[in-house]
């Protein structure tokens, strides 16, 4: 492991803890976005990373949102959040269980505004129960409807059926989102050579009505992007 690796992963975990421990207390929904977004532009800054948002525009101010992204990187939160500044959107992440107990984004992931999904559980119930709540108290919901992190060189991994039921449970309106660069990728380029000056570009595509049977959530998603 080299030494700027070495660097950066300590830094990374000072910061991941230092806004993990700032969202201990409770926040309202604005400060906790705030406190996300600060965290999200700390730590791509260190990376070298920008984002480029494209279809901005698409996205309607304090609008409330089931919002969906692909999901290659451990960094696409981040990249999604900063996407969405200024957009007055406070949206719960559904986490799983592993990242509320992971040493490096434990406290974070367990503080920052996130609804567990245990898929151990025999009992869902209280997973939607969550998420009812979260969105009768003007929450949007974020979801990688993959399920975990795509490792293939295939564009999207299958889809999960729990977004969509989440999106017609709840009647919220579908905010696709596509990292169109490989964050991944990038992530590696930075962490490894240290490279200046990188580059993500996210698009914001169409809404898709919660109502909408005229595919399932992938192939609906798919068109937005015209992903084959």
């Amino acid at each position: 492991m080299s030494f700027n690796l070495i660097k950066k992963a300590i830094y990374a975990l000072f910061l991941t803890n230092k806004y993990g421990f700032k969202l201990r207390k409770k926040h309202a929904p604005e400060e906790t976005t705030r406190l996300r977004l600060a965290y999200a532009e700390a730590l791509l800054s260190r990376l070298n990373i920008s984002i480029e948002v494209e279809g901005a525009e698409k996205v309607k101010r304090n609008g409330q949102y089931l919002i969906v992204s692909n999901h290659r990187s451990v960094i696409d939160p981040l990249i999604v959040e900063i996407a969405l500044k200024g957009s007055g959107i406070n949206s719960l992440w559904i986490a799983k269980k592993e990242l509320y107990n992971s040493f490096f984004f434990g406290m974070f992931t367990r503080n920052a505004g996130t609804i567990l999904l245990d898929r151990d559980s025999k009992q869902m119930s209280a997973f939607f129960g969550d998420i009812k709540a979260g969105v009768a108290d003007g929450y949007s919901i974020s979801v990688f409807p993959e399920g975990t992190r795509n490792k293939t060189e295939a564009p999207l991994a299958e889809f999960k059926e729990g977004s969509q039921i989440i999106a017609i449970k709840n009647r919220l309106p579908i905010l696709p989102v596509y990292i169109k660069t490989n964050a991944n990728e990038v992530l590696m380029e930075s962490l490894k050579h240290d490279t200046k000056n990188l580059k993500v570009i996210i698009e914001i595509g169409d809404i898709i009505e919660y109502k909408d049977r005229s595919g399932s959530l992938q192939e609906l998603y798919k068109t937005r992007f015209n992903i084959a």
